[in-house]
C-alpha cells in the first residue's frame, strides 16, 4: 500500500525581531503582561512590500532542498493561510510562479490555525491514491500587515508573528513510516468567536471608510470561548489519536502542537497527564503564526536533532472556525 513519508522539511522566518518592549511603545501593555498570558516574548515581523508567498517561498526552497529535490520535480502545490497575498486569486498560485513551476495544480487551504494539517491530509490523500508522487504542503502567514497596534487591539495584537514552513510529502511503499493517521473537525456555530471582516463581502461595497473608521477591518476574537474550546477539543484530540492508533502516551517522542498560547498547551499536557517536556514549544521566539506554526515547530525541532527515524510524532492543532485536527506521523 502507497504511504505518504516527509522526505523534507524546511521553514523561514523574517530577520526584523519586534520584541514585547517595542510592542508597549505602540500601546498600552507590557513584557510582563505578555508573557503571563500568552508566554510569548518576541516574534518575526516582515518588511513592507514582503508578500505571504514569498515567505512560503523561502520555506518551499529549504524543505525541497532537505528532500534532494528541485521544484521541477514537484506535482502538486498546496498553501494553507488566512492571509493570501490578494483576496483573489489565491497564494499558491503566486508561489507557483516563483517557485518557477507552471502548469503543476496548485491549492489554497483555509483553515486558520489547523490549514496545516488539512493540507496535509489532502496531500496524504492525494499520494495514498496514486494521484501524485511528489507534493509540497506550506502554511505561510503574513499577520502584520492586519493587526491594530491601538490600545483597543492589542488584546490580539501581541499574540501574533509572520513566518512560514514547508514539507515535502512524497510516495512511498514503507508500511513503518509516513503519516499513519488523520483526524478532521470543524463547528461553524463558533465561526464568529475569532474572525476577521475585512472582506464582508454581503455589503456593497464590502469596503467602507466607515468600516475603516469603526475598527471592524481588525481581528476580532473571544478569548475565553477561544480558551476553553481549544483545552478541551486538543486533548480530545491526544486521546482520540492514541486511541484510534492503539498507541500508549509513551509511544510518542513528541507532541507537535499549534502554537496559539503556552498556558492552552501546558493545560492540555497537565490534564492528560504528558509531561511537559513532550509537548514542544517555540511560541516564545515567534508567537502565533497560525497555519506556519506546526510546520516552523516541527522544522526546528528536526534541525535540533529532538527526533530520529522511526520515531512517532502527534501533530495537534486548533483555530478559527472553529476547526481543530491532528496526524500522526512516523518519522
Amino acid at each position: 500500500m502507497t504511504r505518504s513519508v516527509i522526505a523534507g522539511i524546511g521553514s523561514y522566518v523574517p530577520p526584523r525581531v519586534v520584541s514585547n518592549d517595542d510592542l508597549a511603545g505602540l500601546m498600552a501593555t507590557s513584557d510582563e503582561w505578555i508573557r503571563m498570558r500568552s508566554g510569548i516574548e518576541e516574534r518575526r515581523f516582515a518588511d513592507e512590500g514582503v508578500y505571504c508567498s514569498d515567505l512560503a517561498l523561502e520555506a518551499a526552497r529549504n524543505a525541497l532542498a532537505d528532500a534532494h529535490l528541485e521544484p521541477t520535480d514537484l506535482d502538486f502545490i498546496i498553501l494553507a493561510t488566512l492571509s493570501p497575498d490578494h483576496h483573489f486569486p489565491g497564494a499558491a498560485c503566486f508561489l507557483q510562479a516563483k517557485l518557477g513551476v507552471p502548469s503543476i495544480g496548485c491549492l489554497d487551504v483555509r483553515n486558520q490555525c489547523t490549514g496545516f494539517i488539512y493540507g496535509l491530509a489532502v496531500g496524504d490523500a492525494f499520494i495514498r491514491t496514486g494521484m501524485y508522487r511528489h507534493i509540497l504542503v506550506v502554511g505561510s502567514e503574513l499577520h502584520s500587515s492586519a493587526l491594530n497596534f491601538s490600545d483597543e487591539g492589542r488584546d490580539v495584537a501581541v499574540l501574533f508573528g509572520d513566518g512560514a514552513g514547508a514539507v515535502v510529502l512524497a510516495s512511498s511503499m514503507e508500511q513503518d513510516r509516513g503519516v499513519l493517521y488523520t483526524e478532521l473537525h470543524a463547528d461553524g456555530r463558533f465561526a464568529k468567536a475569532l474572525h476577521m471582516d475585512v472582506w464582508n463581502i454581503s455589503r456593497k461595497p464590502y469596503l467602507t471608510h466607515e468600516s475603516i473608521d469603526s475598527g471592524e477591518i481588525w481581528p476580532q476574537m473571544d478569548g475565553k470561548t477561544v480558551f476553553k474550546h481549544a483545552v478541551i477539543r486538543m486533548a480530545e484530540l491526544v486521546t482520540n489519536a492514541l486511541n484510534q492508533c492503539n498507541l500508549q502516551p509513551e509511544d510518542i517522542k513528541y507532541v507537535i502542537p499549534h502554537q496559539a498560547n503556552m498556558r492552552i498547551n501546558q493545560l492540555v499536557a497537565e490534564r492528560l497527564g504528558f509531561g511537559q517536556t513532550k509537548f514542544l514549544s517555540n511560541i516564545q521566539k515567534y508567537g502565533n503564526t497560525t497555519a506556519a506554526s506546526i510546520p516552523l515547530l516541527l522544522d526546528e525541532a528536526y534541525r535540533a536533532g529532538k527526533f530520529q527515524r522511526g520515531d512517532l510524532l502527534l501533530l495537534v492543532a486548533f483555530g478559527s472556525g472553529f476547526t481543530w485536527a491532528s496526524t500522526v506521523v512516523r518519522w
